[in-house]
């Protein structure tokens, strides 16, 4: 199997840190909308930003900062959040001049007071209105992108909010078809039915030949033997399809969302690999060396 290509970043003009907190862009909110459903305890939203036609640009798979107002408890400004970017380089409009993401909103028990605490970036962003400005930095990141060869398949790996990058991927193929074919395969996993992000979309590529999707919905599906199903599960179903795609076609494997996911879903490649005679323990490292296994986890 050859490992050797670099098939995200040959000769490619990526925007890196065009704005930095010290000099952040304000960019102007133009839309927020929720993704689920309003009695559902889980708040995420889809946020679209505007700017000066011009003044910013970035590439799917890359990451905007947000600064939210004010200051910590401490007295400073509070830090920067990254969030990746969930549009097409032309944005949702396609005019050029905006950038969207989605955001969940974070509340969590402290664990010493038992006191409720929010998470001061989300709820910023989840509660402001449009019109409000928001201060901005990037863009960031390197190698998470799409290739530039058409016909290279891609395994793109996602929970929750982790959906967000291939959303702008998914964007950008559409926007720019090839007469190339292109496998692009979606392993996506949530806790409920009513978390599938941006459901309606994915469902229209299904539908339209240009997506396959494989849902792992933990709360809601067992395995065989009574437990949640999760990605590699799903992984795992499907290893006579996915292993070709990796081994032989050269695909991409994208990782993104809660940080437990690699472990899991790395197995579920090693055990694909042991029935194929092939070293996984070798092979990872060659995937990574090579842009073809890229993981952003939190």
């Amino acid at each position: 199997m050859d490992t050797t290509t670099n098939p995200t970043q040959a000769k490619r003009d990526i925007p890196i840190n065009l704005f930095r907190p010290q000099a952040p862009l304000a960019m102007t909110l133009v839309s927020t909308k929720r993704l689920t459903p309003e009695d559902h305890p889980s708040d995420v939203r889809h946020l679209v930003l505007e700017y000066t036609e011009g003044a910013f640009r970035y590439l799917e798979g890359q990451s905007i900062g947000v600064i939210p107002p004010g200051t910590s408890e401490a007295g400073k400004p509070h830090q920067l959040r990254l969030y990746s970017v969930a549009s097409k380089r032309a944005g949702d409009d396609g005019q050029g001049h905006s950038v969207s993401f989605c955001v969940k909103r974070v509340r969590y028990t402290d664990p010493e007071s038992g006191e409720e605490r929010l998470g001061i970036t989300t709820n910023y962003l989840c509660d402001l209105e449009p019109g409000a400005e928001i201060a901005t930095t990037g863009p960031v990141g390197r190698t998470f992108l799409l290739p530039e060869d058409p016909t290279i398949p891609l395994v793109m790996i996602a929970t929750g909010t982790g959906v967000a990058p291939f959303r702008a991927f998914w964007e950008q193929l559409a926007a720019t078809p090839s007469q190339a074919p292109r496998d692009v395969w979606l392993f996506f996993g949530v806790p409920t039915s009513a978390e599938i992000l941006y459901h309606d979309e994915i469902r229209h590529l299904v539908d339209s030949g240009a997506l396959k999707l494989s849902l792992a919905i933990s709360r809601e599906q067992q395995t065989a033997d009574g437990k949640r199903v999760y990605v590699q599960h799903r992984l795992a179903e499907h290893a006579d399809a996915i292993w070709p795609l990796v081994a032989e076609r050269q695909a991409i494997v994208y990782l993104c969302g809660i940080k437990g996911m690699e472990k899991g879903v790395e197995e579920a490649f090693a055990d694909m690999a042991h029935r194929h005679g092939a070293d996984w323990e070798a092979m990872l490292p060659a995937l990574k060396k090579a842009h073809r296994w890229h993981a952003e986890t939190y």
